[in-house]
């Protein structure tokens, strides 16, 4: 009896893994350095709810979609 390999881990990384000096963020998913580090071990109720505040953190403001 084979094993089933594990399902893939939901992330919000992007490929752009770039720290931004001034806020320690990461450019391309909005993580912090912590949070990256400790990804794999999150429950995924966890991950999902980081995933929510990262997308609402990211989603453009009413005053920046007016200015576009």
């Amino acid at each position: 009896m084979k094993n089933k390999p594990a399902p893939p881990i939901e992330s919000p990384c992007t490929g752009i893994c770039t720290i931004e000096p001034q806020t320690a963020l990461c450019l391309g998913c909005g993580r912090s350095l912590a949070q990256i580090a400790a990804w794999s071990s999150y429950a995924p109720a966890t991950r999902r709810a980081i995933m929510a505040t990262l997308q609402a953190a990211q989603a453009p403001s009413a005053f920046e979609r007016t200015r576009s």
